[in-house]
């Protein structure tokens, strides 16, 4: 069973399994709703208007990568 980092605080989220949390990819509702905040404070940002249904899975496939290295180097 891998983990990942909660986007909000940094502690490890289980990925799979029966210790992974409802609110995953955070560890608790609370870091879950303060990442929602961050986006209704607009402190995050799309850069750029996605054009294609290629891009989207581009993007989804770079984050999933970049998760999986995060997890790696613990």
């Amino acid at each position: 069973m891998g983990s990942s980092r909660c986007p909000t605080c940094g502690k490890p989220v289980a990925k799979s399994g029966p210790d992974r949390p409802k609110s995953y990819p955070f560890c608790s509702d609370r870091c879950k709703l303060v990442d929602l905040g961050k986006w209704f404070d607009e402190e995050y940002r799309i850069p750029a208007p996605i054009e294609s249904p290629e891009q989207v899975e581009e993007l989804l496939r770079e984050e999933e990568e970049r998760l999986d290295a995060e997890s790696a180097g613990e």
